[in-house]
């Protein structure tokens, strides 16, 4: 027979859960922070003390109203930071367990891609989600198997908010680490998430995707093209992230193709990142059309980081050589419609220059020697002082290294 104050504290907890079931938004709402407020941090045997044994009753409340409620946002938040407080409790295997079996995940998946739910919303969500996959492999390939990689993917590319984007970075991170079933899924969740348009998202992408690489080791040749693509951005940051896994690429077997794929950048075509043109613009008689910003900006920062990977290593140097950079080069450092892009090839050249004797022949013989002493002299201001006559030597050059091969699409 259970004593008086057991009798009590049951009597207390059918008050109280009385009070919820028959409690409108804004009593559950007031309920719900003050059990937020009072419970932080607290075990799991904590928590069924504080409910008479009961916590998981409570639980079964919270997950009900968040199934039937998240597409209309009531209160959302408050409920998912109740649900944390269950799952993040030391010993909380049961309530995990019981999240599971009712179809939590699926609706955390789902709250990540409703365009009409908050922002803060969807971060709780995350930081469920992240809960669950630092709890062990088994609850990571449950939340894979429920398409999460994509759904979280989404919601880092079309978030507006850096902390949502931060979370669902950590989330992909951790998805990654101990789950050998889907890390290769995880990847390429990655690799498809390069070509997105918000800089933060191409950012974090790039970060995690250094991460998994070492993971997953053996690169899918499928991230070279998009990998490439990224430095057309203007935002600096991200460019560094993306020429840090190029240069991280280098010792696997898909170096050939970016160092092939870093050439024929130097010589970009309209096809290579620019829209199709306007019809009126295929007329002969209209003004000719420079290509634009972007694959300038791409142009140069390739120009960079074949100067980074020829000083790191002579087997690239000659390799690039053997694929006729200098020949490309030449032509950019001619390129007056973008300075940067002159700059970043006349660093590099005066790199291959210096350290090729055989290309230094070459490159004094197809310029001349007056240009080929104002390269030596002072590459980095080199595109200040050219006149038309040498920007079309630049441009026309036909340098031919010896026992190299033409860069071809």
């Amino acid at each position: 027979m259970a004593s008086i104050r057991e009798q009590e504290a049951i009597s207390r907890l059918m008050e109280f859960f009385k009070d919820w079931d028959n409690g409108n938004k804004v009593t559950r709402s007031r309920i719900l922070k003050n059990f937020i407020t009072s419970n932080q941090g607290k075990t799991a045997p904590e928590l069924e003390q504080e409910f008479s044994q009961g916590g998981s009753l409570f639980m079964a409340r919270l997950t009900t109203w968040l199934r039937l409620s998240y597409m209309f946002g009531t209160c959302l938040k408050e409920i998912l930071q109740s649900i944390s407080i269950f799952l993040s409790a030391a010993s909380s295997s049961r309530y995990k367990v019981e999240f599971v079996e009712v179809g939590g995940i699926l609706t955390l998946l789902e709250i990540l891609g409703l365009n009409q739910l908050k922002e803060e919303d969807k971060m709780e969500a995350l930081r469920n989600l992240q809960i669950l996959a630092r709890a062990g492999r088994k609850y990571k390939e449950l939340i894979c198997e429920s398409y999460g990689v994509r759904a979280i993917a989404e919601c880092l590319a079309k978030s507006k908010m850096d902390n949502v984007q931060e979370e669902a970075q950590a989330l992909l991170e951790a998805l990654a680490h101990g789950n050998p079933k889907y890390q290769t899924q995880v990847y390429k969740g990655l690799i498809a998430l390069l070509p997105c348009t918000a800089p933060k998202a191409q950012h974090l992408t790039l970060q995690t995707l250094r991460i998994v690489q070492d993971i997953v080791q053996k690169p899918h040749p499928a991230i070279v093209e998009p990998l490439l693509g990224t430095l057309q951005t203007v935002h600096m940051e991200v460019q560094g992230e993306a020429l840090q896994l190029i240069r991280e690429l280098m010792p696997s077997e898909i170096r050939s193709t970016l160092l092939q794929g870093l050439v024929m950048l130097l010589r970009p075509s309209w096809k290579s990142g620019a829209k199709a043109k306007p019809q009126i613009l295929e007329d002969p008689a209209a003004p000719q059309m420079s290509e634009p910003l972007p694959v300038f900006i791409q142009q140069a920062a390739c120009a960079k980081a074949i100067g980074m990977l020829a000083r790191e290593s002579s087997e690239l140097c000659d390799q690039l050589i053997r694929l006729r950079v200098v020949h490309h080069l030449l032509y950019v450092m001619g390129n007056i419609d973008h300075t940067e892009s002159q700059r970043q090839a006349s660093l590099a050249m005066e790199y291959f220059v210096s350290t090729s004797p055989v290309v230094e022949e070459q490159v004094r013989t197809a310029i001349g020697e007056k240009l080929f002493q104002m390269l030596m002299e002072n590459a980095d201001m080199l595109y200040m002082k050219l006149d038309p006559i040498q920007v079309d030597i630049l441009v026309s050059n036909h340098v031919n290294v010896p026992g190299v091969k033409e860069v071809t699409e």
